[in-house]
């Protein structure tokens, strides 16, 4: 069982992320803006951080660029989860220190299977 924080403004998307890898025995939390995720970071030291990009207050990349500024967090594995597509945004998003990305809609078993993967 892994800690994950799941940062997303959708609360319908969050919410199937949430029960999905609660139900495979993870410990999930759910942040519902930038700020609140990197706050929640720090308090959950998460395993994996799941990461919308376009969120209020601060943009998954932002999170991603902060977190990855700060030694600590050096072996939490961050998935991007985005309708961004393009492959500027995948660059993109690497580039920031993201260790998968994946598109909006998705499955998710797909996502399980991802964070399983990072996690092994």
């Amino acid at each position: 069982m892994a800690t994950i924080l799941v940062v997303e403004d959708d609360a319908d998307v969050a919410g199937l992320i949430e029960h999905r890898l609660a139900a495979s025995g993870h410990d999930v939390s759910v942040a519902g803006d930038g700020d609140a995720g990197v706050e929640a970071a720090y308090v959950r030291r998460p395993d994996v951080v799941i990461l919308d990009w376009m969120m209020p207050r601060r943009t998954g990349i932002q999170v991603c660029e902060d977190l990855r500024a700060d030694t600590s967090f050096r072996t939490t594995k961050i998935i991007m989860l985005t309708a961004r597509a393009q492959a500027a945004d995948v660059e993109r998003a690497m580039g920031a220190g993201a260790n998968d990305y994946l598109t909006k809609p998705f499955s998710p078993r797909e996502l399980l299977a991802r964070v399983e993967a990072l996690l092994n």
